[in-house]
């Protein structure tokens, strides 16, 4: 068996000799340039574009505005299943290039020359002309009556806004004796900060456009460029490469659309449109920034009699992944710590400000910031053990939500914590980091995360699969759900090799995905690769197996029920001889005079079920109070992800976002200047991501429950890692400080205004 085991990475080799081709890498250099003008005001419309100095510029080939796109095809931007349901499609409401700005940083003009310095040149020389309009930038600001509206359509600039109830709130806080606990919580508007900037290259095959990207979504780019061209969808074609990361930014169709109108509009000339990183910070995707405001009405014996959640979304300037991301982490409000009586409102709000999409967690690093503050502030008041409070009230085993089906099968949240309590020895620490005083203190906290798998039942979750047999008794593999760096490949290669029954070598996934050719995918987002794309493989393995036995039958005389496939040898079952290797049957089929046979299947496996994805964080940390400095001493993450496929792929996973979650609890945060609506550090310089010099050693314990609606036993791991960490973090710094810090990140500003408050400084 494979799965399981530590296998190296499939594309481990090529990546480390620098083989591995990249977009960038399969741009032929007669490529144009492309590169975008950004709106320099927070909102307003384009009234003139001046392009006469530049155009004189030597390799200027040509300057579009966004009065030259004369077809408005508005079209969503998200990587979402698409929906013959209106009702269920996402928002259409970007351009190509726009005259309405509504953010600092909008797409209003491109050039396109013959090399970098001309585009440069050129983009320096275009003078605009703007018509300047009031601007918001804060989402309780943008629902006011005489707020500035981004789009008419949307009243109060409200994206969407949708409630749970459960209960009755109102009845039950009338109960005597309850203690109420309320509280404000801000994260902060953050980028994905990937390697590999956002880039993609177009060029015309006859009438077709083929289009290069560094994308997560492959399929959907090429219906959403379809849809702002106006064109045929079969008629566009969209490569995926290997790529630098994506987080989610590249879950979002960003300019693909855009480098395929230049090309069109060149005659079909190869145009090349790699995004700066200063570009990449503001005009890609950032993370929606969330308020949440919770009240929790608590009995002294430590049980909920009600709970209260308003969240509001910082949308920014356009719809993109929309409410789904506030939705979700408001969803997990009312499952995570069950109460009979509970009010949930979810608001999505137009800003004056990026655009937010998906980001790694989607909505529940958010969410778990609010939920997980406010449970240790529950615990405080209450003068109970936080991690007692918590097992007396989360998710119980046997819990079963209604709208997902979801069930908790197993007692996840008491077993991930005690792990991680043995691993970061936190009985004893907690105990003795109690009532300090002095300079230095130190503190230990911990938080918990709640996660789903996949989208179903909100959208379509389905996976296709394209297995061939080679002469040599290899196979090629094929999938829609794509490799971004997280080793999903490796994954398909082991789960592959153990249901057909060969060795991992003779496994050869196909990690760069052609549209042309590649099954059908919605590509890599929502944790969702081994889950769903086990279902697929293991289905399309077994009919593959099915035909390959069957043509066995011929050249053996058995029963195919009495044949086997078995480290790549059909075997008779009944004594285990070996009677011909998988090439010889190959090679035989293929070249046979009597019956020629390619042997290849390709199936589709629609999903339709959903897993829960627990775990939890615990820190460890030092507060210099007079400097308001936090030091992080040691981090445990400790997941239930169910049957692990690669145990060191699982522990590099959780590495990476236990890192992504480190800088969004002490020191990320994207600023804006609040009189122009411009960004003040979008760069790597002044925007503080977290680096090898500011993590202790990083430890990823797991807790192995098989998920029993899984093809493998599998269930989410990609995006779990970074929930919980950032709370974590902040209730260590309460405990050794004495102060709760509700606005993230905790920074030495956010730390200074808090201590002063409470005389501490």
């Amino acid at each position: 068996m494979l799965v399981g085991k530590k296998v190296p990475r499939v594309d481990a080799y090529d990546k480390v000799i620098g083989r591995t081709k990249y977009t960038d890498d399969l741009c032929d250099k007669s490529a144009y340039i492309a590169r975008i003008l950004h709106a320099e005001i927070a909102h307003g419309k384009v009234t003139a574009i001046h392009t006469a100095e530049a155009e004189k510029i030597p390799g200027v080939v040509k300057i579009f505005t966004c009065f030259d796109v004369e077809e408005k095809h508005y079209f969503p931007t998200a990587g979402h299943p698409w929906s013959l349901d209106p009702s269920h499609q996402d928002v259409a409401d970007r351009l190509i290039l726009t005259e309405h700005v509504r953010f600092y940083g909008d797409d209003i003009a491109a050039v396109v020359a013959e090399n970098e310095v001309a585009a440069a040149q050129a983009l320096r020389a275009i003078q605009v002309e703007y018509e300047e309009y009031p601007f918001v930038m804060d989402v309780q600001e943008a629902m006011k009556d005489d707020a500035p509206q981004l789009h008419e359509e949307y009243p109060h600039n409200i994206l969407k806004h949708t409630t749970i109830r459960k209960g009755n709130y109102e009845e039950a806080i009338q109960e005597p004796g309850l203690i109420k606990v309320e509280g404000w919580y801000d994260t902060p508007t953050v980028q994905h900060c990937h390697i590999e900037n956002f880039i993609c290259t177009a060029e015309m095959e006859g009438d077709r456009i083929k289009v290069v990207s560094s994308t997560q979504i492959p399929h959907i780019v090429r219906r959403v460029i379809g849809q702002a061209l106006g064109m045929d969808w079969g008629k566009i074609r969209v490569i995926k490469p290997y790529i630098g990361g994506g987080f989610g930014n590249k879950q979002d169709v960003l300019y693909e659309p855009l480098c395929a109108w230049l090309c069109w509009k060149l005659g079909g000339h190869l145009v090349k449109l790699d995004v700066p990183r200063e570009e990449t910070f503001v005009s890609n995707r950032v993370r929606h920034a969330i308020r949440s405001h919770i009240i929790s009405w608590v009995r002294p014996d430590g049980t909920f009699a009600a709970r209260k959640l308003e969240a509001f979304s910082d949308q920014g300037a356009y719809a993109s992944h929309g409410h789904s991301i506030c939705a979700k982490g408001v969803g997990a409000f009312p499952q995570l710590y069950p109460c009979d009586n509970v009010e949930a409102d979810a608001y999505t709000i137009f800003t004056n400000k990026p655009v937010g999409g998906a980001m790694r967690g989607y909505g529940i690093p958010q969410a778990m910031w609010a939920v997980e503050c406010h449970t240790e502030e529950i615990a405080a008041k209450l003068k109970m053990d936080p991690i007692q409070f918590r097992l007396k009230n989360l998710m119980p085993v046997g819990y079963v939500d209604p709208f997902s089906k979801n069930e908790m099968y197993y007692d996840t949240f008491r077993q991930c914590m005690e792990k991680g309590m043995a691993a970061i020895d936190y009985e004893r620490k907690y105990k003795e980091y109690q009532n300090q005083t002095g300079d230095i203190r130190r503190g230990i906290g911990m938080a918990v995360f709640w996660y789903n798998t996949a989208v179903w039942p909100i959208s379509l979750e389905s996976s296709s699969c394209r297995m061939v047999l080679n002469q040599d008794g290899s196979l090629q593999v094929q999938l829609g759900e794509t490799e971004i760096g997280q080793g999903a490949d490796t994954a398909y290669a082991q789960m592959t090799a153990d249901v057909l029954g060969v060795p991992l070598e003779a496994v050869h996934v196909v990690s760069c995905q052609d549209t042309d050719v590649t099954p059908f995918g919605t590509g890599a987002y929502a944790s969702r690769q081994t889950y769903t794309a086990g279902f697929s493989i293991r289905q399309t393995a077994l009919l593959l197996k099915e035909r390959i036995l069957k043509y066995a039958q011929e050249l053996t005389r058995m029963a195919p029920y009495n044949l086997d496939i078995v480290d790549g040898k059909i075997i008779r079952k009944t004594d285990n001889r070996e009677l011909m290797t998988l090439g010889e049957l190959s090679a035989a089929a293929l070249y046979s005079l009597e019956h020629s046979q390619h042997l290849s299947a390709e199936s589709t496996y629609q999903i339709k079920s959903n897993a829960y994805s627990f775990g939890c964080t615990f820190a460890e940390v030092e507060v210099d109070i007079p400097m308001c400095k936090v030091k992080l001493l040691d981090i445990v993450n400790v997941h239930d992800a169910g049957t692990l496929i690669n145990p060191a792929l699982a522990e590099a996973q959780v590495h990476g976002g236990m890192s992504m979650g480190i800088g969004y609890g002490l020191s990320e945060r994207l600023l804006f200047d609040p009189k122009t609506g411009r960004a003040f550090n979008n760069n790597l310089l002044d925007y503080k991501i977290s680096t090898f010099m500011d993590h202790p050693r990083l430890k990823a314990l797991f807790v192995e429950n098989p998920e029993p609606t899984s093809a493998f036993g599998t269930k989410a791991l990609g995006e779990p890692p970074t929930c919980s960490v950032a709370p974590a973090i902040r209730n260590a710094v309460y405990q050794a400080s004495g102060v709760f810090i509700n606005d993230a990140p905790v920074t030495p500003h956010n730390l200074f205004r808090k201590l002063k408050e409470e005389g501490l400084l």
